[in-house]
């Protein structure tokens, strides 16, 4: 197994299923957004104003959250791969009419069934 950064195939694969996750963000996809959650109690995501440890915590979250306003501008996006099986994904992004510049970082590991996040932040602060 390679410890190699950024095996081209292999952040190619990231950055796609970043893109469906975002893609799905912004519409509101959350069946997409749920597959995309590894299902297991370890997995965890901090929020902007809720802390959620476990995959149906993480799933309960998606059903009850708002789902206008949701498009966003990202910049700033940082895609890493380490080895075949593991990647960080991070970025910023602003919305229309929001003064504060957000931050979102994920961590993606490979399992059988395809690219998953066990961890995420997201995060507001002072433009």
């Amino acid at each position: 197994m390679s410890n190699e950064i950024n095996i081209p195939h292999i952040l190619a694969q990231v950055t796609e299923a970043f893109n469906r996750y975002e893609k799905a963000l912004i519409s509101n996809d959350t069946a997409v957004l749920d597959e995309l959650f590894h299902n297991s109690r370890e997995t965890l995501r901090y929020g902007i104003s809720e802390n959620l440890y476990g995959y149906k915590q993480i799933e309960d979250f998606r059903k009850h959250r708002p789902s206008a306003g949701l498009h966003r501008k990202l910049q700033k996006t940082v895609i890493t791969s380490y080895g075949e099986k593991t990647a960080t994904t991070n970025t910023e992004f602003t919305r229309e009419n929001q003064p504060r510049i957000g931050r979102q970082s994920q961590t993606w590991i490979k399992f059988d069934e395809g690219w998953r996040i066990v961890a995420a932040h997201v995060s507001l602060m002072e433009i």
